[in-house]
């Protein structure tokens, strides 16, 4: 049995490429959570008894898009590592402190990306 050495929420209101994202990170042995959404997200995050590595959010979420979820994510958990998946990755503009991965991305580059923030 796989030992899962940091745990990671996956915002993504596509069912389809959560599930694929979901897969694929479980795969790699990361714990993984799943929110559909803005607010199922925030549910998640506000539970304090839940531990979480890094949030990977959509950017384009319907009613709070993933840049307004991240701002209310580091009210939360302000030392929260936050990586942002899109489709216009090079034209996005996140603060410093935060990751951006284009859409589509390779298994490879996706394991790359998330072990390079978590530090592994």
């Amino acid at each position: 049995m796989p030992t899962h050495t940091s745990t990671i929420l996956v915002v993504e209101d596509d069912a389809i490429v959560r599930m694929l994202i979901v897969d694929v990170l479980e795969e790699l042995d990361f714990n993984v959570l799943e929110a559909d959404g803005s607010e199922q997200a925030l549910e998640t995050l506000k539970d304090v008894n839940q531990h979480i590595d890094l949030m990977m959010t959509d950017v384009g979420l319907p009613i709070m898009d993933g840049r307004q979820l991240a701002t209310e994510a580091r009210v939360l958990r302000p030392a929260l590592p936050i990586l942002f998946a899109s489709g216009y990755a090079e034209t996005i503009e996140v603060p410093a402190d935060m990751h951006v991965i284009g859409k589509p991305f390779s298994i490879d580059q996706l394991r790359d990306k998330v072990k390079g923030i978590l530090g592994q």
